[in-house]
């Protein structure tokens, strides 16, 4: 009798699990149909005030780069970001998780920037799983670490684009006066957040014991400060890449314009779909005087990014498979 009950109940729940997933794939394709349609009518409107079709206006654009300088700047950048985004994983781990040598994780961390060509997010389960049957952490436990993780990094953005608007919030579009409202909400949100896990109120709650939060119940003020301060030089550093970078596109902006946009810029990017379309289409709704160009520029600089990191994961890719299924064979 109990076997029929838990197949009839494991039924509803497979649909209703196999619904959702349907539905969310509908979502960001829907989604990136909706910036190739607004990117596509902005350029062309763009294209069509020069007198000249589309395509070749945007291969005129391409033409005018110098790549060289392009790829002396990308390049070191990829290697700065990949270096510190890995001990920020490798710092998290430690803290919340086991004990893993700085060494261990950059293969990890390395080769799941193949898997982060489709989705951040996807990249970061996928070291979860290879840490779990690595050092034989609970699933639910390094999955919280994760969402630490991209707890931390919503705020490391938010942070710097409201520096960014204070700096220079007059040379910026409108509807970045929302940026402090938005920051002044996180903060207030943080503090009840953070003072519901170190228990200050609420003491007999159990959704805090539940291990997927498990990070979050263990982590310190000074966890949270660690992480922000060790991506903070990966923004900066992005700033300045940018900046040169843009202008090698035939479009200025200051520093602290750019300080101000890229943090947005970079939450677009966080949205699932083919070739960072949401990241594309900021640029380019931002900077609508320069539309054809901010296409190109995002569309090299979002995309080179994702696959040279990719590249850096194919390198350290047989270890990882290696540690992975030989572990699991054992």
């Amino acid at each position: 009798m109990s076997e029929p009950q838990t197949h009839s109940q494991t039924e509803p729940q497979t649909a209703q699990k196999q619904s959702r997933s349907l539905v969310g794939r509908v979502a960001i394709w829907a989604i990136t149909l909706g910036c190739f349609y607004l990117l596509y009518t902005r350029l062309d409107g763009a294209a069509a005030r020069q007198g000249q079709e589309l395509v070749p206006y945007l291969l005129s654009v391409f033409e005018k780069v110098n790549w060289l300088a392009l790829l002396g700047l990308l390049i070191p950048y990829s290697f700065v970001f990949f270096l510190l985004d890995s001990v920020t994983v490798w710092r998290t781990v430690n803290w919340f998780n086991a004990r893993v040598r700085f060494l261990d994780i950059l293969p990890v961390r390395a080769s799941t920037y193949i898997l982060s060509i489709l989705n951040e997010q996807v990249g970061k389960g996928a070291m979860a799983l290879y840490l779990q049957q690595r050092e034989g952490v609970p699933g639910w436990k390094l999955a919280s670490s994760m969402l630490f993780l991209m707890f931390c990094e919503f705020y490391y953005l938010l942070g710097w684009a409201t520096l960014g608007w204070w700096m220079n919030g007059h040379e910026l579009p409108p509807v970045f006066g929302v940026i402090p409202m938005i920051a002044i909400g996180a903060l207030v949100f943080f503090a009840i957040f953070y003072g519901y896990f170190r228990g200050a109120y609420l003491k007999g709650s159990e959704l805090r014991n539940k291990q997927i939060l498990h990070a979050f119940r263990k982590a310190r003020l000074k966890h949270y400060l660690t992480i922000v301060a060790i991506k903070s030089p990966a923004l900066l550093t992005a700033v300045l890449v940018y900046d040169l970078a843009l202008g090698l596109f035939g479009v200025e902006l200051t520093m602290t314009q750019m300080l101000g946009y890229l943090p947005v810029v970079f939450f677009g990017a966080g949205v699932p779909g083919p070739m960072r379309a949401v990241a594309i289409t900021l640029w380019v709704v931002l900077l609508p005087d320069h539309a054809v160009e901010m296409a190109a520029f995002a569309l090299v600089m979002h995309n080179f990014f994702i696959f040279f990191n990719a590249a850096i994961g194919l390198i350290f890719l047989r270890r990882t498979q290696r540690e992975l299924f030989g572990r699991a064979q054992v």
